[in-house]
């Protein structure tokens, strides 16, 4: 008889599969990120530069060269981009691990589709939408502690938000028909991440004379960076895993 091919591989080998695809997808989203956002970084550092030299002599001493420069981070850009990505495909792929066994089916790709698209959301789309990232020039230095500790609480109910909608389509029968099981998956969604947009305090820090094209050409490009990899890692890591149960269904077959 064949062995059972639907058991989830052995942890190691879904998180080697988690990091290459977390690795490749951290280059293309630094490659996207490099063509979308660059020239609005530095569009945004012209502007930050010139109010700088517009200020009175008496400051501009206080002024120093930046540790590294414009060449080095944008190659440094790239290997953010891909351990950045590296580090989210070994998370995704020790939540794919740790939640193999209320999964209901045995369709890795479709299992790490829908956690890569659930962790596009939670962490990223909710956050966005109340704290969109800014370029340099905007924001006030001595809030950024406040607005990073935020930021990241954010993150953490964009999350929440994401369990609650699971939940709530969990918590109504199976039975019942797939549109009520949908609305309340997505009330339970809507309802914390309401709540949370409510609770969580606002920045206006945005300099009335900033360009908004600017302004919202690089919040695209930061979101359509994080839009990149989290798809990237979607599907590669799903690709990786539907080879992998393949392979281990060929190694099964008994030998004739």
């Amino acid at each position: 008889m064949p062995l059972n091919t639907t058991t989830t591989p052995p942890f190691v080998a879904v998180l080697v599969r988690g990091l290459l695809a977390g690795l490749i997808a951290g280059l293309l989203a630094g490659a996207f990120a490099y063509v979308a956002g660059e020239p609005h970084v530095e569009a945004a550092i012209a502007i930050e530069e010139a109010a700088t030299h517009a200020e009175p002599a008496a400051g501009a001493h206080d002024h120093e060269d930046a540790l590294v420069g414009r060449t080095g981070q944008r190659g440094g850009l790239f290997l953010a981009t891909g351990l950045f990505g590296a580090a989210m495909g070994g998370l995704l792929a020790t939540a794919y691990v740790l939640l193999s066994r209320r999964r209901r089916g045995d369709d890795d790709g479709r299992s790490g589709l829908l956690l890569a698209g659930a962790a596009l959301l939670g962490a990223v789309i909710v956050p966005f939408l109340k704290y969109p990232a800014n370029p340099p020039a905007v924001g006030d230095p001595a809030t950024i502690d406040q607005r990073t500790i935020t930021y990241l609480l954010m993150v953490v109910l964009g999350l929440v938000a994401v369990w609650a909608g699971s939940l709530g389509y969990r918590s109504v029968g199976a039975q019942a028909p797939t549109w009520l099981r949908a609305a309340a998956a997505v009330g339970g969604f809507l309802l914390v991440t309401a709540v949370s947009y409510v609770v969580m305090p606002s920045f206006q820090e945005v300099p009335a004379d900033f360009p908004a094209t600017l302004l919202w050409s690089f919040r695209l490009a930061s979101l359509g960076t994080q839009v990149v990899l989290w798809t990237g890692i979607g599907l590669l890591f799903a690709a990786l895993m539907h080879h992998e149960r393949r392979r281990r269904a060929g190694t099964a077959l008994p030998s004739t």
